[in-house]
């Protein structure tokens, strides 16, 4: 910008008559230069929100799916135990019964991949039996939270406590365990499931977040379980005292919030759930420094290529201003060829969207049309009707008279087609080979059955004749379909299918004639209705 300004400067110096159309140029130049600037900058600060906003849906899905797969995992395992608490109230410890529920036991973890193991202990901690193929004795878990817990507890729900070292094989496990109650409902046991760690860990590994990534699974109290990166450390911490637990959740159960961890100081788009049905909250995170990287670079070869630009734009104002007399004559005739070049395209734009032999829409336009007018009927929850019309027997048409004058048939029966159309919204189209389709919109059946009817009609009086067809002349079928598409579901394509297959029905009721949904059928004769 300053040097442009100098040479700005100069040029006043070496033209003391500096003439308005002068001062124009040099004005328009630095305009343009400042507009690419600030266009430059508000798009890349708009690229930039765009990679935030898509990141936060992305950690959004994220968070559901680590989310869902924490729900199911647990849900699994308390189902387990919801039926070993009600075999140990009810059929009693008699060591046949521990038996039989020793083998169940080994049964269960060998279906279910993220068991590690199931227990089931005494009133004391000691253990009755478990899902070990030979039940060690003389063991003791009296000292573990979940007992302690359940024994000072009388609530029957599951308890899910923190993650614990395995006194049987000292890997790192999750617990969810239920009380035992006695018939007089005292403490009589729990029922204990470990979970194993590593079953999160390699689930977790499968997404892709990056190298300061984060994914964890908390209880609602604070006490992290398992989180990737995989920390030894980390698990069973407090961290409660953090912005996601003190300042995020309490203000709702699911949200996404931009979190510096307190744990290594990443920044993060943090995504985080609390599940309804346990006390588990799950959170998922990506570094904003690592989505916005790619945003940077662009950033800083887009800003270089605009500095160039600038640049190469303030020498060529330069030569503007020395030769604006011979500039201004090429402007002139640039502007003629702009505005002939801008009538070419909108020439060409609109035999784009015109079918060449019939001058009726194209699929193209029809296809955009229907789109456009399936939205606008959803939103403004009103009827969409639709026509398919199709010649009858017109390749035998082609055969017995050739193509010439098949392409003449289709051009009379397109006027008559185009002719229906009384409403500019109405739209009228060669879908593709000899079949037409008229889309109208806040139509209802009956209405739409009363245009395909006189359409039919009026190519009858056209009286073309045709001798492959029945009564000798060239007559066409129609197929008739209309609904308001006001689910969210609901698709353009249901609405061809359906006139597409109404259209079916009326070829094969004996065709030249019109049927609509439930197979209305109208034909030469017939009252619309």
């Amino acid at each position: 910008m300053a040097k442009l300004r100098g040479i700005a400067a100069r040029i006043i110096d070496l033209n003391t008559g500096f003439s308005p159309i002068k001062w124009r140029a040099v004005s328009f130049v630095v305009l343009v230069c400042a507009s690419l600037v600030a266009v430059q900058a508000w798009l890349t600060w708009r690229a930039r929100d765009i990679q935030l906003h898509e990141t936060t849906i992305a950690t959004a899905n994220l968070a559901q799916a680590v989310a869902q797969h924490a729900y199911d995992t647990v849900k699994e395992t308390d189902t387990i135990l919801v039926g070993l608490v009600e075999r140990m109230e009810t059929d009693g410890r008699k060591p046949s019964q521990l038996e039989r529920i020793h083998r169940l036991l080994i049964k269960r973890v060998g279906e279910l991949p993220q068991l590690h193991g199931l227990f089931v202990y005494d009133r004391d901690g000691g253990w009755l039996v478990n899902s070990q193929p030979t039940m060690a004795k003389g063991q003791n878990n009296a000292d573990r939270e979940y007992f302690a817990y359940h024994r000072s507890h009388a609530e029957r729900g599951p308890h899910i406590g923190p993650p614990i070292r395995s006194k049987s094989t000292g890997d790192w496990i999750v617990t969810v365990s239920r009380r035992i109650d006695a018939a007089d409902g005292s403490f009589a046991g729990v029922v204990l499931a470990t979970i194993k760690m590593d079953y999160f860990r390699s689930f977790f590994e499968r997404f892709m977040i990056g190298r300061s990534g984060a994914i964890f699974v908390a209880l609602d109290n604070g006490i992290m379980l398992v989180r990737r990166p995989f920390e030894e450390k980390s698990l069973g911490r407090n961290i409660s005292a953090l912005p996601l637990f003190r300042d995020h959740l309490p203000r709702g159960p699911v949200g996404t919030a931009i979190i510096t961890s307190g744990q290594d100081g990443v920044t993060r788009i943090n995504s985080y759930r609390k599940l309804e049905q346990y006390p588990l909250v799950i959170s998922a995170a990506l570094s904003r420094d690592e989505i916005l990287a790619q945003w940077r670079a662009d950033a800083y070869l887009h800003g270089i290529g605009v500095g160039l630009l600038v640049l190469v734009l303030g020498w060529m104002g330069w030569r503007l201003v020395r030769q604006i007399e011979l500039r201004s004559q090429t402007e002139s005739e640039l502007v003629l060829a702009r505005n002939s070049l801008e009538t070419l395209n909108r020439t060409l734009e609109k035999l784009a969207m015109q079918d060449g032999l019939t001058g009726l829409a194209n699929r193209r336009q029809f296809d955009a049309s229907l789109q456009e007018e399936f939205s606008r009927a959803m939103r403004n929850a009103s009827s969409l009707a639709l026509i398919m019309i199709d010649v009858d027997c017109f390749k035998q048409y082609n055969d017995i008279y050739g193509h010439p004058a098949g392409d003449e048939c289709l051009r009379a029966i397109g006027k008559v087609v185009a002719g229906s159309k009384h409403r500019p919204g109405d739209i009228t189209a060669r879908y593709g080979g000899e079949e037409m389709a008229v889309l109208l919109p806040e139509t209802d059946v009956a209405g739409a059955l009363i245009v395909a009817e006189n359409i039919r009609k009026a190519i009858n009086k056209l009286q073309l004749r045709h001798a492959g067809n029945n009564g000798g002349v060239v007559t066409v079928s129609a197929g008739v379909e209309a609904f308001a598409p006001v689910r969210l579901d609901s698709r353009p394509l249901e609405l061809i299918e359906a006139a597409d297959q109404a259209l079916y029905q009326a070829k094969a009721h004996g065709r030249n004639r019109v049927c609509g949904p439930a197979k209305q059928l109208l034909h030469a004769g017939d009252a619309a209705a």
